[in-house]
């Protein structure tokens, strides 16, 4: 019984061997034990495979005596590329003193002629500890070197050029195609980025499942040029979809590039495509004026005090009135959460609001939000509307503490609303209708905010049974100098009416915009020329 023979199954080998009975004894058993055989007739055959299989290839078996390249020639040449690549040598009895130079060219097992294959498997068995260790180093899906080889070789230098390539919602590729598939879209990938950045200049490497990172093996390549290259590189995966199979897949990509002399261009490659995806932008070079790292150094801040504020109570709700368009009269408050320093300096959501919602620390404010909505609504008898999105509908968590607090609640909960985000993230209707219908069973409103930005679905505020729709602001700012929002807002308005339902206009600043929304017809209105958003003890 041969031991360890297992671990045979998912290598490749390099075979070469001149004698052609001997070699097609021996590859038949091969291929009855391994993945993948690769075979050559001399040394020079056998150099050239080596060079265009390298990163697959996991153990070599050479014969010594060749035509053309001799095994200990081709040996020289293949350790030069990779010095740790196990090699086991084949040769007769009488050829034993070539086995001293072998030794000494960094061959450490070798078979005697005739080949007794329980041997060679042996052998080959206990040379894969190289291959339990490439592991660490390789990827082994597009044999690419990994993030393990990257953080090695980072150590070795503090200057670096590279470029960091990430492919755009890869994920989605995976949900429409399978991971099968998507998996060969990565392979394909690896084998574009190989002919693009060839390994004379270019070290390549897979870090992440969507991410990759090219490495310029001379420092002093212009910056220009990698940028020329990885634009032509761009284009040549935005223009040509992949084909696996039958399936024509597109892909889009981000690159960040970036150069640094002291150990600091793996960081800012990271940042910069991180930024340039923000931006929009499909290639970017990381510049000191992008101030990432005080944006990063802010975020750092800001996640340590929204976990703080939380515990503290540095959160506060302030509430900003929306009137009755024909009256002026305050109908309800919308809730908008502020951070509250602890010199009492009061802190706008924009500071904060998208990093706790990409920290995950969201739900904490939401739920912050509708205790106090209700202390105005308890306290002061006042109708408040609140922020909800979609994500919150989704997590089981959060709902279940909203209905909670409102069943607690629920001899005040007619005087609650809910504004729901309008948006494309939702995905699933069937839970937004569930939480309509369970609010409304408590006297709640809901409405949809920010309708018209952008993304608009009309069918959706048909069959969602909402009481009102909040025009986003962004249609209303400018209203009373722009023909094309004032017609965009006069036919949501008709829309509404038509349904059944109200319309709120926010980011109402002036008399010239109020007359506008006046004149049209929405029902309410929300702004500065009104009241800037309250404290709790600002209100009456």
């Amino acid at each position: 019984m041969i031991e360890n023979v297992a671990i045979l199954k998912n290598i490749t080998i390099l075979y070469a061997e001149d004698e052609a009975a001997l070699r097609e004894i021996t590859l038949n058993i091969l291929k009855g034990f391994t993945k993948k055989q690769l075979v050559a007739e001399n040394g020079a055959q056998g150099l050239e495979l080596f060079k265009e299989h390298e990163s697959e290839i996991d153990i070599i078996i050479t014969d010594v005596n060749m035509p053309i390249m001799n095994g200990l020639e081709m040996i020289r040449e293949i350790k030069k590329i990779n010095p740790n690549i196990p090699i086991i040598v084949a040769t007769a009895f009488s050829n034993t003193e070539y086995l001293l130079e072998a030794i000494d060219i960094g061959v450490d097992k070798y078979v005697l002629k005739p080949i007794d294959m329980k041997k060679l498997l042996q052998l080959m068995s206990q040379s894969l500890l190289y291959h339990e260790l490439k592991d660490l180093y390789v990827d082994n899906l597009t044999h690419l070197p990994n993030r393990n080889k990257l953080k090695k070789d980072l150590e070795i230098t503090e200057q670096g050029l590279m470029a960091m390539i990430n492919i755009d919602k890869f994920s989605t590729i995976n949900d429409l195609f399978g991971e099968t598939n998507g998996d060969k879209v990565l392979i394909e990938f690896a084998d574009s980025l190989r002919k693009f950045f060839n390994k004379e200049d270019f070290r390549i490497y897979r870090i992440e499942a969507d991410k990759f990172l090219v490495v310029a093996n001379e420092f002093n390549t212009d910056v220009q040029d990698l940028y020329e290259l990885c634009k032509s590189f761009e284009n040549y995966i935005e223009e040509d979809p992949v084909y696996i199979d039958e399936h024509e897949i597109d892909l889009n990509i981000t690159i960040g590039i970036a150069k640094s002399e002291n150990a600091n261009a793996y960081k800012y490659a990271q940042r910069v495509v991180s930024y340039a995806r923000r931006k929009f932008e499909p290639i970017l070079i990381y510049d000191d004026s992008f101030n990432i790292q005080e944006s990063f150094e802010e975020n750092i801040k800001w996640i340590k005090k929204i976990k703080n504020g939380v515990k503290n109570d540095n959160f506060r709700g302030y509430f900003q009135p929306i009137v009755n368009t024909q009256t002026k009269e305050v109908y309800k408050y919308e809730a908008l959460i502020r951070y509250i320093e602890d010199d009492g300096t009061v802190v706008s959501p924009f500071q904060f609001l998208d990093i706790a919602k990409k920290a995950k620390l969201y739900p904490n404010i939401i739920k912050i939000m509708i205790n106090e909505a209700f202390n105005l609504i308890i306290k002061k008898a006042k109708r408040v509307a609140v922020n909800i999105s979609f994500e919150d509908i989704a997590s089981d968590n959060t709902m279940s503490y909203i209905y909670s607090v409102i069943e607690e609640n629920k001899e005040h909960a007619h005087l609650l609303e809910f504004e729901i985000l309008e948006s494309e993230e939702i995905s699933d209707f069937s839970e937004v209708f569930k939480f309509i219908e369970k609010v409304k069973s408590y006297g709640c409103n809901v409405g949809v905010d920010d309708f018209g930005a952008g993304y608009s679905n009309f069918n959706m505020l048909v069959n969602l049974k909402i009481s009102y729709v909040k025009i986003d602001g962004s249609l209303i700012k400018n209203i009373d100098s722009s023909e094309n929002q004032k017609i965009i807002v006069k036919t949501i308005t008709e829309f509404a009416k038509r349904f059944g339902f109200a319309t709120v206009a926010e980011f109402v600043s002036s008399e010239e915009i109020y007359n506008q929304i006046k004149e049209i017809g929405v029902d309410y209105c929300q702004g500065y020329y009104f009241d800037a958003p309250l404290s709790f003890d600002q209100i009456n």
